[in-house]
């Protein structure tokens, strides 16, 4: 996405923007996606949803190279969505806040062939090859949507973020060609510990695994034949097979089923989840989203919000949203809140904008008010102004306001700020507010700015208005660098295969240097299987009884692989033994 793109998306978002270095990728990682890809039109014909199989054909992500991220943008746009790159695992709140804007974001990096049946780190694989099809289905991509709206309004918890740092780094370990096996056990062992600590479930927790068991490792249709429609199988070339064989649990698909089901990013997945129709997951998540704090507020959802200890944005009853981090909630003998505090930065918004004179710089200490109505049931956004005058509250006027928690405001109101004509905070000078025994403002701090509003009717993650409360830099157009790298030795005999391949004439100069990158890779690389295949293909398509043919293949079928490289080989034999001159 170019600067002027990126000024439609949220400022909170930006940060997680990356650049796609095309030029960068080598001729390995050119031939992992290649040889995942071909893998994926040939084997999910029958076993892929075909939402998926006529999106692999009609998005133009191309088999024989890694697409451009603006191409898929480009393709994604024409059903009203867009793509975007990004650096690695993001927090969950970032990654559906992109769903929820309808935005794919992409990771450009690509796994390494030692971990090419499967990463749990986010790649181009994953997220161009399993997400991007499908969402050439209406209602494939509404459920997207919709599941990325509840993902970016979930409260979360602070031990949720320690996981999630934990999980991140287990990601880039396990990706990474260096790691010892002791590095990746004791990285799966933080996450174990991050884990250890969390105290319940958060909504943050409930959506993970909601998104885990359908978008990621959804299956569709009949409980006893169902189809793949999760990008997490689709884009992996081992399990994509496995997970329809009987001794992977199938279940039929419900919230609660998924919710109450922990997932492992690093294995094999035991059971998986069947759903009858896009449809029916949209309706269930409809029904999910009425129990989560953004569609019920109230007393429950603020002190979810509190227990976060980041930024949620409190909905008024009247309309006005409050954008803070929680510091305290007053809940009266009813268990009801009738005070709430936030600390730090605070906006104060309708309709998600930002109020004019209401932003971070006047609240930057924070901000408290009252919640509930006044003694005799009167609900302040309700009134007209002659009946806000009727109750005392006149500009230049003193005031005093009993509300029915017990709750005492008194002081002369400055000013009544109005919203499509309902009253939304009441900004007061030389005010006390009290509760009880408990001073909760004095006039020595300045004007007290009161919210409007006899309820909570929602509370969630983020702000209202992401662009005011965050701080925005524009992008910078960064140029390309244009420096070619240097492959080594391997990456450079794969990039002589691909030219041959690519080359419009197969002729004995062709011949003769295929056969001298055998002779390298045989003195070599004994064990370099991928590259093999790639040779053995040339061969089958241009001279399937050259005397090398019977080599490679005793070779790749006789070497001690282990067990996943095995499979990796015989399906990409199968692959080539299917191809038709």
């Amino acid at each position: 996405m170019n600067g002027k793109e990126t000024k439609n998306i949220p400022a909170n978002l930006l940060p997680y923007i990356s650049k796609q270095h095309y030029h960068r990728y080598t001729p390995i990682e050119h031939a992992v996606w290649r040889f995942v890809m071909k893998q994926n039109h040939y084997f999910l014909k029958g076993i892929a949803h075909p939402a998926y199989v006529n999106g692999l054909r009609d998005s133009g992500i191309k088999t024989e190279s890694i697409p451009k991220v603006e191409d898929m943008n480009t393709s994604l746009s024409k059903v009203g969505w867009g793509a975007v790159t990004i650096d690695g695992l993001i927090p969950g709140s970032a990654f559906y806040g992109f769903l929820a804007n309808r935005l794919l974001p992409i990771a450009t990096e690509i796994r390494n062939v030692q971990n090419i049946a499967y990463t749990p780190a986010p790649d181009m694989l994953h997220e161009a090859a399993g997400h991007a099809p499908i969402l050439l289905d209406e209602s494939y991509r509404e459920f997207v949507r919709k599941i990325g709206e509840m993902g970016a309004k979930a409260l979360s918890s602070k031990e949720k973020a320690q996981v999630f740092m934990a999980v991140r780094h287990l990601t880039i370990v396990a990706e990474d060609p260096n790691s010892t096996p002791e590095q990746v056990k004791e990285a799966e062992m933080q996450v174990a510990e991050a884990r250890s600590k969390l105290k319940g479930l958060s909504e943050a927790d409930k959506v993970s695994r909601l998104f885990w068991w359908t978008v990621e490792y959804g299956l569709i249709g009949e409980l006893d034949h169902p189809i793949i429609y999760g990008a997490g199988l689709l884009s992996s070339v081992g399990e994509s097979q496995s997970c329809l064989k009987d001794d992977v649990r199938k279940i039929p698909f419900s919230v609660e089923a998924c919710i109450s089901t922990p997932y492992d990013v690093t294995k094999p997945q035991p059971q998986l989840f069947v759903c009858k129709s896009f449809d029916d997951l949209v309706t269930a998540i409809d029904d999910f989203a009425s129990t989560m704090a953004f569609r019920k507020g109230g007393t429950e959802s603020l002190v979810q919000a509190l227990q976060t200890e980041n930024t949620a944005t409190i909905c008024f009853s009247s309309g006005l949203q409050v954008t803070g981090t929680l510091a305290d909630v007053l809940i009266n003998e009813k268990k009801e809140a009738v005070y709430l505090k936030t600390k730090g930065p605070t906006a104060l918004a309708c309709k998600n904008q930002q109020l004019d004179g209401h932003g971070k710089e006047t609240h930057r200490k924070g901000f408290g008010t009252p919640i509930g109505r006044l003694k005799g049931n009167v609900v302040l956004e309700q009134c007209s102004k002659v009946e806000l005058k009727d109750l005392g509250i006149e500009v230049d006027k003193k005031a005093q306001l009993t509300f029915e928690s017990g709750v005492l405001v008194e002081g002369t109101v400055k000013e009544v700020l109005f919203s499509d004509s309902k009253p939304v905070i009441i900004s007061f000078k030389d005010c006390q507010v009290t509760y009880k025994d408990q001073v909760l403002f004095e006039p020595a701090w300045g004007t007290f700015d009161m919210a409007v509003g006899a309820s909570i009717d929602s509370v969630f993650a983020g702000a209202a208005d992401p662009d005011a409360y965050f701080e925005w830099t524009e992008l910078e157009e960064t140029k390309e660098d244009a420096e070619q790298p240097k492959w080594n030795e391997l990456e450079s005999l794969y990039e002589e295969i691909r030219s041959i391949r690519e080359g419009s004439v197969w002729n004995d100069q062709s011949a003769f240097h295929v056969d001298d990158v055998l002779a390298i890779l045989d003195d070599r690389y004994p064990k370099e299987w991928l590259l093999r295949l790639e040779i053995l293909e040339l061969y089958k398509m241009h001279d399937e009884g050259h005397q090398n043919v019977n080599a490679i293949m005793g070779g790749l079928q006789n070497t001690d692989w282990d067990s996943s490289v095995k499979q990796m080989i015989n399906r990409g034999l199968t692959l080539i033994n299917s191809f038709e001159k």
